[in-house]
Order: C-alpha cells, then sequence, then structure tokens
C-alpha cells in the first residue's frame, strides 16, 4: 500500500519522482523530499561523472528551479551544484530530465544552464500540486 503524505501535493512530487527515477533506472528508495518551503527532492546517483570520479553524484529538484545536478562534498558541507536543467517548467518530462543525466555523463555542456532558472515562486502545496496535475495532464496527452 503506498504511503500516504500530508499534503496531496506531496503525493504528486512522490509520483513525479517515481517517474523520474523509473527513467534513470534507479529506485524511490534513493530519493528524499523535504516538506519545507520551498519543497525539494534529492535523487542519488550511482555513478560518477568524468570531470568529478571521486565525488558521489545527486538530482536536486526544487518547486522554484526545477532541477540541477550536484555533487557531494567530502567534508559534508552543501552540494556543490553542477548544472541546472532549466526549460519552461519545474516539472519537465522525465525523459528530458533522463537525457539531462546522460549529457552529464557525456560531460556535454549543451544541455543545461550554469545559473538557476527561476520558473516559477513557491506559492504553497495547493499551487504545486495544480503545476504537477497540468504536468500529468500533459504527459497523458502525449501519450493518446
Amino acid at each position: 500500500m503506498p504511503v500516504r503524505h500530508p499534503h496531496p501535493a506531496l503525493d504528486a512530487v512522490w509520483g513525479y519522482l517515481a517517474e523520474v527515477t523509473g527513467a534513470l533506472g534507479v529506485g524511490l528508495e534513493s530519493c528524499t523530499v523535504d516538506h519545507d518551503v520551498p519543497v525539494s527532492a534529492y535523487v542519488a546517483l550511482d555513478e560518477r561523472l568524468p570531470g568529478h570520479p571521486d565525488r558521489d553524484v545527486a538530482l536536486l529538484w526544487d518547486e522554484i528551479h526545477g532541477w540541477a545536478a550536484a555533487i557531494e562534498t567530502h567534508s559534508g558541507e552543501d552540494l556543490i551544484v553542477l548544472r541546472y536543467l532549466g526549460g519552461k517548467t519545474v516539472v519537465p518530462p522525465p525523459a528530458q530530465v533522463s537525457k539531462f543525466v546522460k549529457a552529464l555523463r557525456e560531460d556535454d555542456h549543451r544541455l543545461g544552464q550554469l545559473t538557476p532558472p527561476s520558473l516559477r515562486t513557491a506559492s504553497g502545496l495547493a499551487d504545486l500540486r495544480a503545476v504537477l496535475g497540468r504536468r500529468t495532464r500533459s504527459a497523458l496527452r502525449e501519450i493518446a
């Protein structure tokens, strides 16, 4: 039975993460979600990047900037963000996130950006749920 969260928007975030991690070939056990504002998520990736062979890699997501790739520090300090996916929405299709990770693996700098995009304002869980709902409806239209 799926875990229910204190707000339907958090269920929607976990649903989106399930789609993204499925596209990446990792499981939800590699994810954490921070319910504070802005809502954010961490996805551990079991790989290294060409320019950082001794660092663990993670994808970060938040409701303002969308997806970013980061590496762990050895000292336990904050993660070092390498690149942001950017785009038009904080919830791009999972295939687009997968392409972003592939570009990172290949050290291809044509996808993503160095500066954090401001894709939306954190305006509450109800609004976030609406954003995630629009993404789901859009994805269903693409399949049909």
